[in-house]
């Protein structure tokens, strides 16, 4: 509700009121009877909406009493980012460029306002010198919060996409240990057989001596890579064939086409051995070989957690202060491209990283810059298509390090080409973008004293870093 004019309330008591006020308090009385003059008293009841999103600002807001609060929906359902209450004043303040909010400001409860209309802010700033120095400084505190809510937000995000990638990440190497696990418990049991037909064997030295041949070869490491089924099979069947022709249980037959045994080597141990004695020893062989062979599956599925943990820690530079210091990009990139590769995977899409041998550290704030890549790299993963391809060069220039990340994808339409470094601009479906990337990566590029630039056409958009040389100009290094 809107009352023309202050009928109901008498000029007296509302400066009074002011004079009280905590943001307005201390301005010279003169100036607050100035702004009564030019104000209109409004009354919010509770859940009535005082500026909608998208609509324009109407003027500034001086809270008496009540709360208001401003909700912002960047794709998850609306989140309170900001509140005001009596003693707080917002909406248009001096020298703000703000057009329309990015959410809704709805009254939390009945609040009452003094609102000074749009058209009346630039002669306050005239006449009203104490009141304009007071409100600059709110309106730096109120950016302030909305950048810190912004980058919170945003951080939100991409922690929720890493997250998501990497527990596909280390499901892979952990399923695999459970699996492999669970093998190994029933091949330790074939191997205790097979070492007890083996002992009742009584082997010569000479027996033993060729044993450890085949063994050796079952062990040998694979020069060729992993064999596709068509080849599995082929050599499964080749070495049951070989089995049948020496008069040996062709149920080993598996087990050593898993191993990289060779014909050489068994037909060394057939000369060697013969009878019921080569079906112990190549059960024992085989079992041997399977039990080492999990195991070594085992200890890689490890590491690869191991490593993966490791890069996540590098990513997020969870371990140091934040501060500027040397930063090797080298490493910063490969922790970056490690935490989105399953999202590269699951497109098929290639992602290419290209660093000038040497390349020097810059300086800057490695888990800002880490932010940067992360964004840029994931932007270029959602714009290639299947089957596309990342590129990431990092080169020097004279004294600065430049990072690109192309993509091949269809590029950006020239008609938004100059909006999207915009706060709450994006092309993506709602709930899959926040429009507060690339904002958000301009800020942080600026922070770290680099510039940011973009040049797009079809089938080809590069994103150009360029940040500033470690001081002591040093290469590689640690982050």
């Amino acid at each position: 509700m809107t009352e023309p004019g202050i009928a109901s309330t008498t000029t007296s008591n509302l400066i009074d009121r002011l004079a009280e006020h905590k943001t307005l308090g201390t301005a010279p009385r003169e100036e607050l009877e100035w702004l009564v003059a030019h104000s209109t008293l409004r009354h919010l009841n509770t859940a009535e909406v005082l500026t909608a999103k998208g609509a324009p600002v109407e003027g500034m807001f001086v809270y008496l009493s009540g709360r208001v609060a401003i909700f912002v929906d960047r794709g998850a359902g609306p989140n309170k980012v900001m509140e005001w209450q009596g003693g707080d004043v917002g909406g248009i303040l001096p020298y703000s460029r703000v057009v329309s909010p990015p959410g809704d400001s709805v009254a939390q409860e009945p609040t009452t306002i003094l609102a000074v209309p749009r058209d009346h802010i630039r002669t306050m700033t005239r006449e009203c010198y104490e009141i304009t120095s007071i409100l600059v400084h709110a309106m730096i505190d109120r950016a302030r919060i909305f950048t810190s809510s912004d980058m919170h937000d945003e951080k939100m995000v991409s922690l929720g996409k890493l997250s998501a990638g990497l527990a596909h990440e280390l499901n892979n190497p952990a399923a695999a240990i459970e699996r492999t696990a669970a093998l190994l418990e029933d091949r330790l049991e074939d191997a205790e057989k097979a070492t007890r037909a083996l002992g009742a064997a009584r082997l010569t030295d000479e027996q033993l001596c060729a044993i450890d041949e085949v063994r050796s070869s079952c062990l040998a490491t694979q020069v060729q890579g992993v064999r596709s089924p068509i080849e599995q099979a082929q050599r499964e069947e080749a070495i049951a064939d070989w089995l049948a022709d020496h008069g040996v249980d062709e149920d080993t037959a598996e087990a050593l086409a898993e191993t990289n045994v060779t014909f050489e080597a068994l037909d060394l141990i057939a000369a060697a051995v013969q009878g019921p004695a080569l079906n112990a020893v190549l059960h024992w062989a085989a079992a041997g070989c399977s039990v080492r062979s999990l195991a070594g599956e085992i200890q890689e599925s490890a590491m690869r957690i191991s490593g993966l943990v490791m890069a996540i820690k590098g990513f997020t530079h969870m371990d140091q202060a934040m501060v500027a210091e040397p930063v090797n990009l080298a490493l910063s990139l490969g922790n970056t491209t490690t935490v989105l590769k399953s999202k590269a995977r699951a497109k098929s899409v290639t992602v290419a990283i290209n660093i000038e041998p040497g390349l020097p550290c810059v300086h800057g704030f490695a888990g800002e810059l880490n932010q940067i890549f992360a964004n840029l790299i994931d932007n270029a993963l959602d714009a290639v298509p299947d089957s596309g391809r990342v590129e990431i060069l990092a080169n020097r220039e004279q004294q600065r390090v430049v990072v690109r990340i192309v993509d091949n994808g269809s590029g950006i339409p020239e008609a938004i080409s100059k909006k999207i470094f915009d706060p709450f601009f994006t092309t993506k479906p709602m709930g899959q973008g926040t429009g507060l990337g690339l904002d958000i990566v301009r800020r942080l590029v600026r922070h770290n004293d680099g510039d940011i630039t973009v040049e797009s056409q079809p089938g080809r958009t590069e994103f150009r870093i360029a940040l500033p040389l470690a001081k002591d100009g040093s290469a590689g290094g640690t982050q």
